[in-house]
């Protein structure tokens, strides 16, 4: 061990501002910092969340459902700024009391039923709805699988890689290393997969599509970390290809863009939104 390694305390003790970029955000305890009411819109759909990978799966099929005409998955749209605390306020924390976006408020339903977890939301939406998740046993079972998958694997990406890649106070090899091992290995995973697959359950487009793609297919057209050429994304070339075969459905792009607070001027912030309005301001 090197002479200024860290080296645990027998009790760790909670010290604020400790942790780098989302160091004021994080906490050890869960519940509500603050009292505060969530805003409700005119649809039964009522979304919480930002534009994050998480938070745009749910908008995705959101804005998928609506491309079918189904009218039933109008909704609005809230940002919740997790930088300044919001998702710690006591309205939020009512529908989600681990405090993480998204966060879904079903007023269809009596009483109203919130759904919380990306990967739940998006099962609880495609049954709702009776749309991107297939019936045949075998393949529902497969498309469940991958969504678990992704929900498993995700951690590894988001706040395993990316934390210390892009985020952590300094470059540490340890970790880095560690976590660039086990992304490369989903995504050598995933193109392998691909290579005989046009999406991720066959022919057929998803929930487990619209899950990975806001991490690994976007990760691998460059947007996420900025870490396309130290992972060596040209390398997966079929996981490529699905990554713009779903980039380019219209409904991708208008859910990517939804509650969306960085960016330049084509992607502005939607802190009210139902899906009527955007796609006539589109």
């Amino acid at each position: 061990m090197k002479d200024n390694a860290y080296q645990p305390p027998k009790v760790w003790q909670w010290q604020p501002g400790n942790g780098g970029k989302f160091a004021n955000i994080n906490r050890p305890i869960s519940g509500a910092t603050h009292e505060k009411q969530l805003p409700e819109g005119e649809h039964p759909l009522q979304l919480y969340s930002l534009a994050t990978p998480n938070g745009v799966k749910v908008t995705i099929l959101l804005e998928e459902l609506l491309e079918k005409g189904i009218k039933e998955a109008e909704y609005d749209a809230f940002l919740i700024d997790i930088m300044e605390g919001e998702q710690f306020s006591s309205g939020f924390v009512e529908i989600n009391p681990n405090s993480k976006i998204p966060a879904l408020l079903d007023r269809s339903t009596s009483p109203p039923t919130p759904v919380f977890e990306s990967g739940a939301i998006l099962l609880y939406l495609a049954e709702k709805f009776n749309c991107f998740l297939p019936t045949e046993p075998h393949l529902k079972a497969k498309c469940l699988s991958w969504l678990f998958w992704q929900m498993g694997s995700g951690p590894a990406l988001g706040g395993g890689f990316g934390h210390f890649y892009a985020y952590a106070p300094e470059p540490l090899e340890y970790p880095i290393n560690r976590f660039t091992m086990e992304v490369k290995r989903q995504l050598d995973l995933l193109d392998k997969h691909l290579a005989e697959n046009d999406y991720i359950c066959g022919d057929e487009y998803t929930i487990a599509d619209i899950a990975i793609w806001p991490w690994y297919g976007v990760l691998v057209r460059g947007d996420l970390y900025n870490a396309a050429e130290f992972l060596a994304v040209d390398e997966y070339r079929n996981l490529s290809a699905w990554a713009e075969r779903i980039f380019v459905r219209p409904a991708v792009k208008r859910g990517r863009m939804v509650n969306r607070s960085w960016g330049d001027e084509s992607e502005q912030v939607h802190e009210r939104h139902s899906a009527k309005d955007f796609v006539n301001k589109g």
